[in-house]
């Protein structure tokens, strides 16, 4: 929506206002090196083909955090066995009651992250063009590692996995280290079990709990295994745990229901087959879709692949080149700092959803019935919501760096910059009239068009409060009985072919 540069705008609440501007400058925000500190992380995977998606889309945005370990893992859906005919029952009641008892289940194997490393390796030369920090993929190959995959929950013995992640533990590198998992907690459990075995009976062990407790983030996708409960859970009380149980369905197998059917498009053919998956280079060739003849070794039961077998399929009816699953791209989507500031607050949401800090067991953030966003597309409070609100900036950016992959600079699009003029987080008093603003720039002098909204779900707000913007400037008067925290977000998007959107939080504190 263009709007000319003397207009004014009001809204009260929720209402978006929008504003449209040409740079009058070429020149980027710089950001302080305490603002480019990259998030450090390592990944545990059961290697499912939609880890194997999310895989090849954390690949594209490797330079915004810092990968310190790739590890094969177990779950209750796939795992190796032990070679010796062994059976193994679940422990988890529904594939327990799917499967009974058998010597292993739907295995993918240890290889299959070297062929999309490989890829990445031939657009690694692309890709540097368009952002510093991508890590060479010799590096990422040296990263990847075996942990416990013989049985779901198998956290009996000592692994190269499990080990590597111990040793991260422990170093005295004491920025948070997010752990995410795509499949079990059963190698981070060894590593953890590891950990207490060396040292519980010692001097030391006091200290030793509280590095890695301090240290370590867990982000887990579901419960794909028993370990956390058994285990986890009651002997590293204080060990923080982000837990998605609900708003990933948004990125995963049922999207179809879960995403309004308005956004439908950035997960069908048309726009990931032509957009992402086809002539944007040897990785993203390999990303599994409806369709598209591809079958992963070792599992039968995924045969999405077949384009003779997309109607009526177990999730729908598809077309070639839709979208099957990244349930567990939102471990890393939290990562990604867009400016909304959610990385040590995870309850203010992002990218990756939002989770909210449990009263029972206050190490936890959790999502579900209590962390629901209003839901304008059907006009009702939705748990799945706070994840689908960003949906279409992500598969635009997703888009826009599978131009990386192929394009030079000058061709290709590149995200906005936008930071607060002065103060992010000013404070208040009731009935108070405040000026928000925002600097923005494009690196390829793209239009900008910024939108100022209240993310009223977020804070402690009670009042009215009514907005009122003049192009990156924004009035806020606040209601005369007003309190509380109150969240307003600056949206800035470009006009490129795939739009990328970025972000300033103000949190206005009202007292």
């Amino acid at each position: 929506m263009r709007i000319p540069s003397k207009s004014l705008l009001v809204a009260v609440f929720l209402v978006p206002i929008f504003f449209s501007c040409q740079p009058t400058k070429t020149e980027t925000i710089k950001k302080t090196a305490e603002e480019s500190k990259k998030p450090r992380t390592i990944v545990t995977t059961d290697g499912e083909i939609d880890d194997v998606d999310s895989f090849i889309r954390m690949l594209l945005y490797a330079n915004e955090f810092q990968i310190e370990g790739l590890i094969y893992s177990s779950s209750m859906w796939h795992y190796k066995g032990d070679g010796k005919g062994t059976l193994f029952t679940s422990e988890m009641e529904m594939t327990k009651n799917i499967y009974g008892a058998i010597p292993d289940l739907r295995w993918p194997g240890v290889e299959w992250m070297n062929p999309l490393l490989d890829a990445y390796g031939e657009i690694y030369p692309k890709l540097s063009q368009h952002a510093d920090g991508f890590p060479t993929a010799d590096h990422l190959k040296s990263l990847v590692k075996v942990g416990n995959i013989d049985f779901e929950g198998e956290m009996k013995e000592d692994t190269e996995g499990s080990d590597f992640i111990k040793e991260k533990l422990l170093d005295d590198d004491m920025e948070t280290l997010y752990l995410q998992v795509w499949g079990g907690t059963n190698t981070i459990a060894r590593a953890l079990k590891s950990i207490e075995d060396e040292y519980n009976d010692t001097g030391e062990w006091e200290s030793v709990y509280k590095k890695v407790t301090d240290k370590a983030i867990v982000y887990a996708i579901l419960d794909q295994d028993a370990t956390y409960r058994k285990y986890i859970a009651p002997n590293w009380p204080d060990l923080k745990v982000f837990y998605n149980s609900n708003q990933f369905w948004s990125f995963a197998y049922v999207w179809k229901s879960a995403v309004p059917e308005s956004l439908h498009y950035l997960f069908e053919g048309r726009f990931m087959g032509d957009e992402i998956i086809n002539n944007h280079g040897p990785l993203l060739k390999q990303y599994y879709s409806y369709g598209d003849g591809q079958k992963q070794e070792g599992d039968d039961e995924h045969i999405h692949g077949d384009s003779t077998k997309l109607e009526n399929a177990q999730w729908g009816t598809f077309g070639m080149y839709d979208f099957i699953s990244e349930g567990d791209s939102p471990a890393y989507l939290h990562l990604i700092d867009v400016g909304l500031d959610n990385l040590d607050n995870p309850q203010w949401g992002g990218w990756g959803g939002r989770l909210v800090q449990s009263l029972e067991q206050p190490n936890r953030w959790e999502d579900g019935k209590n962390v629901m966003d209003f839901n304008p597309f059907t006009d009702t409070l939705d748990d799945t919501y706070p994840q689908i609100r960003w949906v279409e900036a992500i598969q635009e950016d997703f888009a826009a760096r599978a131009d990386w992959c192929v394009m030079d600079y000058a061709k290709a699009n590149h995200p906005p910059l936008v930071k607060a003029v002065g103060t992010h987080s000013p404070s208040a008093k009731p009935g108070e009239r405040l000026t928000l603003a925002v600097e923005t720039s494009d690196p390829d002098g793209d239009t900008l068009e910024t939108k100022f909204w209240v993310y009223k779900e977020v804070g402690t707000y009670g009042g009215e409060v009514e907005l009122t913007a003049e192009g990156n400037n924004l009035q806020v008067q606040l209601g005369p009985s007003a309190k509380g925290q109150l969240h307003i977000i600056a949206e800035v998007k470009d006009n490129g072919t795939h739009p990328m959107t970025r972000y300033q939080r103000f949190v206005v504190e009202v007292n």
